[in-house]
């Protein structure tokens, strides 16, 4: 006799990005770090209901916290929810922190959250990026050139 199956929901697969971060600054290198949340943060992004358009990185007590997030509350939560845009710890290695100080610290550097993913073990992981800010010419000439290639697209399709 064969074991019984059970039906489990499929995975959905949940991934926020945040498109001004790589158009506003020039990433240079990036990082998966874990998040510190909540019970309802969780479930929360388990639906979808986040927000990474304001986010950034910064150090406090040598520990790395995103700041600027925004997570909905969850619908099911009781006075027990979460408030949604508040400091979340991040978590990488020593090694991973030490770099990014020492390069935040320099001119211009700053560290920004680039996508939000529940990974394939089911924990919360944000994909943050050491940037230096685009100059306003920059940003005119990746205009110009993403309005190049669709336009060579369209021609190339018929």
């Amino acid at each position: 006799m064969s074991p019984p199956t059970f039906n489990r929901p499929m995975k959905q697969k949940i991934e926020i990005k945040n498109k001004r971060a790589r158009f506003n600054f020039e990433i240079e290198d990036t990082y998966v770090a874990g998040l510190q949340l909540t019970g309802t943060e969780i479930k929360s992004i388990r639906q979808g209901k986040a927000s990474l358009v304001d986010a950034y990185c910064f150090f406090r007590n040598n520990e790395l916290w995103l700041k600027g997030m925004h997570i909905a509350e969850y619908g099911h939560g009781t006075h027990f929810n979460h408030e949604p845009k508040r400091d979340r710890k991040l978590l990488l290695r020593k090694n991973e922190l030490r770099k990014l100080f020492r390069k935040s610290q320099e001119k211009g550097y700053t560290i920004v959250a680039l996508r939000l993913f529940i990974s394939e073990r089911g924990w919360a992981k944000v994909e943050i990026g050491l940037a230096r800010g685009k100059k306003k010419y920059d940003k005119r000439e990746e205009i110009k050139q993403k309005d190049l290639k669709r336009d060579m697209e369209r021609i190339h399709k018929y």
